[in-house]
């Protein structure tokens, strides 16, 4: 496998360029990444050229719908599955919400929902809500010292009355990478439909959904290069049982059942720049005929190895302090690019003093507060969370370990 070529990889995002970012390393890119030149780029184009409704007659609003159907096009095969099985939704949030309010619709009293404690609140919330309603909510717990999940314990809450699995690919405070394969057959083999979390993993690479299994997958554009959008996979054996949640005259069309209000049709059709950064890195570091799940595959699998590279130092370097609990895996290789460090100081005061030394971090819960009082955290306290991506390099890890040996 060749190396990612980093400098090629900043010069597609234009925030390596901006003077007032200059000096400052981004280590707060679990909350939201930088946007890639393809999708600024589209979204130019649209608000410039085609901000008309989408889908009439004239030229203007026939180049607009071109551009929402390309995106939900290339990125639904990037994601191996079909068309009108990917939705997009002002958020991930957003879509959880609709999703739940359709189960809670089709489920009856007494039925059962598994959810996790090591889950973002997006993921989690709504499900737990549905207890208003009579469904059994079952919790599948961490393991209080690690914050891992043991399929082993899924197994023992699985029966015949669990309709549906909702976990995350991986954890934003934890890190650790799920067994999406093994989880999503352990919950179809007993009869019940799995909904994956795929905010914290997708910004580390796409990956093939339809090999993976999952019923519903869902993630977010802005953690992923792009625009503010939620973006959700429903396969459709399960969106048709699912009852409609948008208009009436929309109930039959896969993609417009689960989103309620009107698109961003800007935003939608920017997400296509997605799909362009990731077949621009396939073809400067690869080259050649692929289909797109298989271009996909092989720059998350570039992405990964980078990242992973980068992680083990600084993993390495927090796990032996005294005054740190690293939370998750201290090994790079199974775990996502973003650590959570609880301190003996609150996370929120640690960020303040890194941003002195030109490190733009961040401290709190981050939503996940079941996780944290699970491994107990202190919740006034909270953590520091520090998190890249594959355009992060190697001089700012450097520039990291630095500052984190000034401040703690």
């Amino acid at each position: 496998m060749t190396d990612l070529d980093t400098a090629w990889v900043r010069a597609q995002f234009p925030a390596f360029a901006e003077p007032s970012l200059q000096g400052q390393a981004f280590f707060e890119n679990a909350g939201g990444s930088y946007t890639c030149q393809p999708v600024i780029d589209r979204l130019t184009r649209y608000y410039t050229q085609r901000k008309v409704q989408p889908y009439a007659p004239y030229p203007a609003s026939q180049l607009a719908g071109a551009e929402m159907d390309e995106a939900r096009q290339r990125l639904a095969a990037m994601l191996g599955v079909e068309t009108d099985e990917l939705s997009f939704g002002p958020s991930t949030t957003q879509n959880t919400y609709v999703l739940a309010q359709a189960f809670g619709q089709l489920l009856e009293p007494g039925e059962a929902i598994i959810v996790t404690n090591q889950d973002h609140e997006a993921n989690t919330g709504p499900w737990r809500r549905l207890a208003d309603r009579g469904i059994e909510l079952r919790e599948w717990c961490i393991d209080p010292e690690t914050g891992q999940l043991n399929p082993d314990d899924l197994e023992n809450l699985l029966d015949d009355k669990v309709r549906l699995v909702c976990f995350p690919h991986c954890s934003n405070v934890v890190g650790q990478v799920n067994p999406v394969v093994e989880i999503t057959a352990l919950a179809h083999a007993a009869g019940a439909f799995v909904c994956v979390d795929g905010v914290s993993y997708a910004p580390h690479g796409f990956v093939d959904v339809g090999a993976l299994g999952p019923d519903i997958y869902l993630f977010s554009a802005y953690k992923t290069f792009g625009p503010h959008q939620g973006l959700m996979v429903v396969r459709r054996a399960l969106g048709a049982l699912l009852p409609n949640q948008g208009h009436v005259f929309n109930g039959d069309t896969l993609y417009k059942r689960f989103t309620p209000a009107g698109p961003d049709h800007a935003q939608i059709a920017a997400c296509a720049g997605m799909a362009d950064y990731v077949d621009d890195a396939y073809r400067h570091h690869i080259g050649g005929d692929a289909s797109p799940v298989a271009r996909a595959g092989a720059v998350h699998d570039l992405m990964r190895a980078h990242e992973t590279a980068l992680l083990q130092p600084l993993l390495d370097a927090v796990k032996s302090r005294n005054s740190v609990r690293l939370i998750g895996p201290d090994t790079a290789r199974n775990r996502a690019p973003t650590v959570a460090l609880a301190l003996n100081r609150p996370g929120e005061e640690v960020a303040v003093d890194l941003a002195q030394h030109g490190i733009m971090a961040g401290g709190g819960d981050f939503y996940a507060g079941r996780a944290l009082g699970a491994m107990g955290v202190d919740p006034a306290k909270g953590v520091l969370r520090l998190s890249f991506t594959h355009y992060t390099s190697a001089g700012e890890i450097d520039q990291l370990l630095t500052a984190l040996d000034a401040v703690l």
